[in-house]
């Protein structure tokens, strides 16, 4: 079974995610956009692992979406709602069913 990595955009929306996974996964957090340096030093350790993108529905999330769409075309792109805007700001029982398709969750009711 491959490794799972999720990538995130800062540390509040790691702890966000942290609460809610019932497993190991190695969150990565991207600190917004990328450098060329910076996308290859976090592409290259990920590239044959089992990666996921989860990163805000605001532009700047959209832009790095993107980016990362390119770098890792075989990666598994999950959502926030755009009213949620942020991953920090997502509801639990939100996270939670977007999640649960590819990761074991917490019940947290």
């Amino acid at each position: 079974m491959l490794e799972k990595v999720l990538i995130v955009e800062g540390t509040s929306d790691r702890k966000r995610i942290k609460q809610v996974l019932d497993e190991p996964v190695d969150i990565i957090c991207t600190y917004g956009t990328l450098s060329e340096e910076k996308l290859e030093t976090l592409i290259l350790p990920v590239e044959d692992k089992d990666v996921y993108i989860l990163v805000d529905e605001d532009d700047a999330g959209k832009k790095l979406r993107k980016q990362l769409k390119r770098e890792l075309p075989n990666a598994t792109h999950l959502f926030t709602q755009k009213g949620y805007g942020q991953v920090e700001t997502t509801p639990f029982d939100y996270l939670v069913q977007e999640l649960r398709a590819y990761f074991k969750v917490r019940d947290l009711k």
